[in-house]
């Protein structure tokens, strides 16, 4: 699946959320309450990534309740930048170049611990 079929996955079940949503509280969520559940789901897979991590006790199905959770949180992303208008698309290629610049040029400045190869230390 890629970027636009994931988003258009995610838009249809986030449509089948408002409508339930309507029909129990009489309006759909607002952007303000997706990211407050959200931020539950976030808080969430801290609990799962600590016991990945074996700080805290998990579930029987670790890895599945990792990849639940982590497809709850892809989801509210999807459907949040929907929701404030933001082309994640766009906006995730041009932070992963910016980052990518950041980074290599990081790596470019020297390090003078670093020894090249062939250098020695006499």
């Amino acid at each position: 699946m890629d970027f636009a079929e994931m988003r258009g996955r995610a838009l249809e079940v986030r449509a089948l959320y408002a409508d339930w949503e309507v029909r129990r509280d009489g309006r759909a969520w607002s952007a303000t309450e997706l990211m407050n559940g959200f931020t539950g789901d976030v808080g969430d897979l801290a609990k799962l990534v600590g016991a990945h991590a074996g700080s805290r006790p998990g579930p029987e199905d670790l890895p599945a309740a990792l990849g639940h959770e982590l497809a709850d949180c892809l989801w509210s992303v999807l459907v949040i930048a929907d929701a404030v208008g933001v082309d994640l698309e766009q906006a995730f290629t041009s932070t992963m170049n910016d980052l990518e610049d950041h980074v290599r040029a990081q790596l470019a400045i020297e390090d003078p611990v670093r020894r090249t190869p062939g250098s020695s230390d006499q």
